[in-house]
Formats: C-alpha cells, structure tokens, sequence
C-alpha cells in the first residue's frame, strides 16, 4: 500500500498536470510495494508506467524544476571498498531507515541528514548511490551549478523548490560540491547574497521534517560553517585507499577479467597515493589495452599507466 507521502505526491503532480513528477512518484510506489515482498503488483505498475513512456536511467525531476537530476542507482553496499567502521556507519544509516517506524514510537528520529567530507574521487557520491539503491530510493542530485545565481534572492528560492521536492518525493537527495553554498560565513571574500543563501539552506534544513535523506557531499570540511555540524545527523570522513583497500580494489576490477591476477606490493606502494577512482581508472584502462593489443595484463602495465596518472597530478611514484 502506498504510504501517505507518495499518495499526496501523485495527487500534487495531477493537479499540476506534471507528467516526470507522477512518473517518479509511481516509481517509487512500485520500489516500495517490491520492498514488501508484492512482486506482482511491483511488476504491474512498472509495466504500466512503461506504456506511458520509454524511461531512461536519468531524467530531469520535472519541466518545470531543472535544479534535481534523478538517478535509479543499482549499487551495493557489498561494492564499497572502505574501512570497517565506514561500512558500519553506512549500514546503521540503513538500519535506522528501515526501522524509523519503530524508532518513531518512541519519540526518536532516524539518521537522515549526512554530510560526506573527503578528498575527490574517494567514495562519498558513490556512497549515495549505494544508501539510494539499498533502500530502494531515487537518487535526486541537486544541480548546485543552476542553483547558485548572480541575482540577489533568486538562489534561496531555488533552493525552497529543492527542499519542496524533498518533503514531497522520499528519496536520497544529493547536494554534490557542497562547499558552493556551505562556506563559512565568517570568511573575509564571502559576498552577502552567498551567506544569505547559506541561512537559508540552514534554516530549510532545520525545518525539514520529510522522509528523505539528505546527503551532502564536501572536498573541504574545513571551510564549512561551523553552524553546519549541528544540522547534520553524522558526518563520515572518507581517506586515501589503504593498502589493503588497493588490494582489493583492482582485485574486484580485474579478477573477472584475468582470474590469475594478483595485485604485487611494488604495485600496491606506487598507488597509495591514488583515490578509489583513480585505481579504478587505472584498471579499466589496463583492461581496455588488454583486448586491443590481445595481452595479458601485468603488474608493470598497471604501474606505468599509474605512473602516468601521478603526473599529471605533479606527484611521484
């Protein structure tokens, strides 16, 4: 049965003639009726939101909103290569979602509000994709480029649509590059327009009372406000690729493809200094020279190519 959310959410995008809108709100309503176990009834809707129209893996949210891109993420928790206690703090987001109900009896809210800090490439939106596509949710990413404008006012109310769609659609909303309107306001560059718009987001975001989840993703934690922390129901903090996570790494990446191969230390060394997704790059490419040369894949390949990767960022091997 649909849950009073998602049968408002359809109404509102009957009443407002918006076609994407009531396409992903049924979406939806077919993931949760698939999460309980009513498969055909799942199978059904899908098919019937199938006639309407051909559905593409991303979609603007709606004509009217191009602030949201939304996503049906098919990741697993199984494929993030992190440190335990990452992985515990992941599945503990999911944990609380499942069981808000029950949490909610007694007076206790679930984990929804994340901040993700770490160095590019490391795992934080791939993190989001996998909270998104465990719980069987749309992912939504927040256009952060079309929502920060030059006119005064104009970025706050942009940002009010965003967080409308947020109470109205449950899902996994994504602010990527959050460091655009999260800023310290204390910093000595920072026009006025952004710190109102940063008031905003704080006063939306302490208003929000929806089922989403909302994520926000950030390179720099150290230039956010520090009003920010308190807003948020935990903060993960993604590193560097331990060696033991290298090793994993290009294991996963090249153990279908070459079922023999078995990351050397001299490998593992040259690549510390690379994230998540520079080591999948690295793979990817040595598998792509593998089929157009007809070799087979080497430890000195992946090294060269991880040098070639180190120099274009001016560091050393």
């Amino acid at each position: 049965m649909a849950t009073a959310d998602q049968i408002k959410g359809l109404i509102r995008a009957h009443i407002d003639q918006d076609n994407s809108k009531f396409k992903t709100v049924a979406l939806q309503i077919a993931a949760y009726e698939a999460k309980l176990g009513h498969d055909k009834i799942a199978r059904e809707l899908k098919a019937l939101i199938e006639k309407t129209s051909s559905r593409s893996n991303i979609v603007q949210f709606n004509k009217q909103n191009n602030l949201l891109i939304m996503s049906t993420p098919d990741d697993r928790l199984s494929d993030l290569i992190a440190p335990d206690e990452m992985i515990m703090r992941v599945k503990r987001i999911l944990d609380e979602f499942i069981n808000r109900s029950k949490l909610h009896k007694y007076g206790l809210a679930n984990r929804r509000k994340i901040l993700l800090e770490g160095a590019p490439g490391t795992g934080k939106t791939f993190t989001a994709a996998i909270i998104a596509s465990e719980l069987r949710l749309p992912l939504f990413t927040v256009q952060v480029d079309k929502l920060v404008t030059k006119y005064m006012g104009e970025t706050s109310a942009k940002l009010r649509q965003v967080f409308d769609s947020i109470e109205t659609v449950t899902g996994v909303y994504l602010f990527d590059e959050f460091d655009a309107i999260g800023a310290d306001r204390s910093i000595d560059n920072e026009v006025g327009e952004m710190r109102r718009v940063l008031n905003a987001f704080l006063q939306f975001i302490e208003q929000d009372r929806s089922s989403s989840i909302i994520i926000a993703a950030t390179n720099n934690q150290q230039i956010l406000d520090k009003a920010l922390f308190r807003r948020f129901d935990d903060v993960l903090h993604y590193a560097y690729p331990t060696e033991r996570e290298i090793k994993q790494l290009y294991l996963n990446k090249l153990s279908l493809f070459d079922s023999s191969f078995m990351p050397g230390s001299e490998l593992v060394n040259r690549t510390m200094s690379l994230s998540h997704a520079e080591i999948c790059r690295i793979s990817d490419d040595v598998i792509k020279q593998s089929i157009l040369g007809n070799v087979r894949i080497t430890q000195e390949s992946l090294i060269k190519l991880a040098e070639e990767r180190l120099a274009v960022y001016g560091r050393e091997a």
